[in-house]
């Protein structure tokens, strides 16, 4: 069950960019080593919008600018509760595994590795987070992104199961008072 995503227009937004992490990879040929760059990049505008991206490149600046435009690319909206998260979650990506517990104000982010970055530009101020499993900086990253995108608002999941409730109830043929929302109080 994937939902459609809306792409987000990044030329609508005021989005900073971070650089996490850049490696550099050898690979050995004939005449010597042969040396290229990645880079994860990190943009967000601080206010619920968050894309990482991954760019490789023989060059450190171009490896740069092809993860920014990367991550541009995969904006997400995350749903916030103030300055925390609406709920916990647990995910998983690959051997990188992610908890995200919503804070009480004043808490800060309680994050360290790729989740940090994610989260800052994502806006969140106030959150709990664990990273479990694999410590590789991209895969933690993108496990985060994986999180923060399976986050729900409250009130349309709510209501969304209230829909689904009086649905059956009227397959049921129940009356009008055991439907959600039906009775009084």
């Amino acid at each position: 069950m994937r939902e459609s995503i809306s792409k987000i227009d990044p030329t609508e937004l005021e989005l900073s960019d971070k650089l996490v992490y850049v490696n550099r990879v050898a690979k050995v040929v004939k005449g010597g080593k042969r040396l290229s760059f990645s880079a994860l990049v990190v943009t967000g505008d601080s206010n619920g919008h968050v894309g990482i991206g991954v760019g490789k490149a023989k060059e450190v600046p171009e490896a740069i600018n092809k993860a920014g435009a990367i991550a541009r690319k995969n904006l997400i909206k995350v749903p916030l509760a103030g300055a925390t998260i609406p709920h916990e979650i647990r995910v998983k990506f690959g051997a990188a595994r992610v908890l995200l517990k919503p804070a009480a104000p004043g808490t800060g982010v309680i994050a360290g590795g790729g989740i940090r970055p994610v989260l800052e530009a994502a806006g969140i101020r106030d959150v709990l987070s664990k990273s479990l499993g694999s410590s590789s900086k991209i895969n933690v990253a993108k496990v985060a992104m994986l999180a923060l995108s399976q986050l729900r608002e409250p009130k349309e999941e709510l209501a969304k199961r209230k829909l689904v409730l009086n649905e059956t109830a009227e397959e049921r043929g129940f009356s009008e008072d055991v439907k959600v929302g039906g009775g009084e109080g």
